[in-house]
């Protein structure tokens, strides 16, 4: 089992702002689910948020690995070009660039830095309508702008079939299951558990248990104050839906 993702001691602020993320330790090995849980303000976005590059955070100490490499040092670009899918809570709409564009050029983007040629039109064309399939998409969703008039469900489906199309080695959700009604949150939740294999890994950050019933994790972190308080195995969720963040924060 290679490991994937090592954090050590990670400590990171807003820039011209205060810290937020206060010392976190966490490694994630292939083939394996985690998933941080905590209250609002806890940091679990930023962590998202700081993993994949966004310039409005800033690491002030620590160290990042990703497959063996300084995460840290890698442009947002490179990282997902190395592997690394953010499904965020909020996707954003893409006016005037269809679906099928969008992700050709992601797709082609990322065989270009791996060294490899471009997919053909009936090539990709065909990966599209498989992968469209894991989420329940209809077809005439291609041809549509990036989440322009979707719904929130349909804009969280879009989300897992890029990352079904890019085929990460650890994906990132932040709070997917966010504005999700049942239907949507199964759907989602399958496809997410459909992509798992043994050489990737995911990170799920969720307030509740409800979408770890379809992405069952293998380790359940509690984010609190900008550090992890308390690991455990999938049953950490059900104590937290029973009895909330309250008994958790009163023991430390």
């Amino acid at each position: 089992m290679g490991k994937i993702l090592e954090i050590k001691n990670l400590h990171a602020k807003l820039k011209e702002g205060r810290e937020i993320l206060k010392g976190i330790d966490l490694t994630i090995n292939e083939g394996e689910v985690h998933a941080i849980m905590g209250p609002n303000g806890a940091g679990k976005s930023t962590l998202s948020a700081v993993l994949a590059g966004r310039d409005t955070f800033e690491v002030t100490e620590g160290e990042v690995t990703f497959m063996g490499e300084n995460l840290l040092e890698m442009l947002p670009e490179q990282r997902s070009w190395a592997g690394i899918f953010l499904g965020f809570q909020y996707p954003v709409e893409i006016p005037g660039v269809s679906n099928t564009n969008f992700m050709k050029a992601a797709v082609n983007e990322h065989r270009k830095a791996k060294g490899l040629p471009e997919l053909s039109a009936a090539e990709f064309i065909r990966m599209m309508k498989e992968k469209m399939a894991i989420v329940q998409m209809n077809q005439s969703f291609s041809s549509r702008g990036v989440n322009v008039g979707f719904s929130g469900g349909e804009k969280k489906r879009n989300e897992i079939f890029q990352m079904a199309m890019l085929s990460p080695k650890l994906a990132i959700l932040d709070e997917t299951d966010s504005g999700l009604d049942v239907d949507a949150l199964r759907i989602v939740g399958n496809g997410v558990t459909q992509l798992k294999t043994p050489q990737n890994a995911s990170l799920v950050i969720t307030h509740y248990q409800r979408l770890l019933d379809y992405i069952v994790p293998d380790i359940i972190h509690i984010l609190y104050d900008g550090r992890i308080v308390r690991t455990s195995g999938a049953e950490l969720a059900r104590e937290v839906e029973d009895k909330g963040y309250d008994w958790i924060i009163k023991s430390l």
